[in-house]
């Protein structure tokens, strides 16, 4: 019986490489095509079998990887429900996935993982954001990429988003249809793209509607605190009877700040959040929010980069995942205008 044929035993005929041999027999990057082309004629020479006889090296069992910043790895109900779908879709797609959290000093130091330094995945998905050269540095590699809930103008990359425009102005615009005319805007628009769109989704609504913001209801770097909450909202001579917050979190305070100076909600001011996480459902009263399909984004992220992977000149592509308005008992219809301004 004829010895197999091992790809140390190609690797030596060639003298090259074994790591050579198996880049350019499994068609992973790393060797030019012209040695992708005399390995495998080499190959057939000495009657090397391949795993995948009778198959295209496409039906290879692909390597995927996950990475994320620590900070986005510790939002467990949000990005951890994301991370449970892509590794489901994963397995469904008959693909390795491999998971790694990028620390701060990782970040600064622009340390890539070693499985995208030796290109040892096919693919790549970064969930939420780590920083800008970072990601660049991470596309430079020519990894076929895929950003979850981030993108940038500078950043080459397909991505999987929430329509926070579109998102933010269904909210708003169900404040309006319940006859609220005065609308304040709650969040921090420089921490993250998305809540730069929920702003502007915000002030699309108020537009179309023919209602000015007034720049006074705008707390636009707002911190996810108390204090923060507390001190803008103590600051204001005439409270809106209305409020759009640009997540759960920051809904949650304002809910609290203002029931503690005696408005009631929803008889005096309502509220409305974005992302139905846990802190909207356990508000008292429970706040209407604007859902995200989380499983979604994990089918669709790993659905994108099995094209991109096979579609490697094609154009950039954007996908935007709906939100669905949740109505519950922080929203009804507005009050008086003798009741739009402070309790004191």
């Amino acid at each position: 019986m004829a010895k197999k044929v091992t790809m140390q035993a190609i690797a030596d005929y060639l003298n090259i490489s074994k790591n050579s041999v198996s880049q350019a027999l499994s068609g992973k990057p790393g060797v030019s095509e012209e040695t992708r082309k005399v390995i495998k004629e080499a190959a057939d020479k000495l009657g090397y079998q391949y795993r995948t006889a009778g198959k295209n090296l496409s039906t290879e069992r692909k390597n995927i990887g996950l990475i994320a910043s620590d900070f986005a790895f510790s939002h467990r109900q949000f990005f951890g429900e994301i991370y449970l779908s892509t590794e489901k879709e994963a397995t469904k797609r008959g693909m390795d996935l491999t998971i790694q959290s990028i620390s701060s000093r990782l970040k600064d130091e622009m340390i890539l993982p070693s499985f995208i330094e030796n290109k040892s995945v096919d693919g790549l998905l970064i969930l939420s954001h780590i920083s800008t050269d970072y990601i660049n540095k991470i596309i430079s590699t020519g990894i076929p990429t895929v950003l979850i809930d981030h993108h940038d103008p500078i950043i080459q990359a397909d991505a999987i988003l929430t329509n926070n425009r579109f998102g933010a102005y269904t909210a708003v615009n169900h404040l309006i249809e319940l006859g609220h005319q005065s609308i304040g805007f709650i969040g921090d628009i420089t921490f993250s793209p998305s809540y730069q769109e929920r702003w502007e989704g915000y002030k699309l609504a108020l537009r179309k509607n023919g209602i000015e913001p007034a720049k006074e209801w705008m707390f636009l770097d707002a911190k996810e605190e108390e204090s923060s909450i507390g001190s803008f909202i103590d600051g204001l001579n005439e409270s809106p009877t209305a409020w759009f917050c640009v997540n759960d979190g920051l809904g949650f305070l304002i809910s609290s700040k203002l029931q503690q100076k005696g408005i009631k909600i929803p008889d005096q001011a309502s509220v409305v959040s974005f992302d139905n996480g846990q802190l909207s459902q356990l508000s008292t009263p429970k706040i209407t929010t604007m859902g995200i399909d989380l499983a979604l984004y994990g089918k669709k992220a790993v659905e994108q980069l099995s094209w991109r992977m096979e579609n490697k000149e094609e154009p950039i592509t954007e996908l935007l995942l709906p939100a669905t308005l949740i109505k519950r008992e922080s929203t009804a219809k507005a009050p008086h205008a003798s009741l739009a301004g402070n309790s004191h």
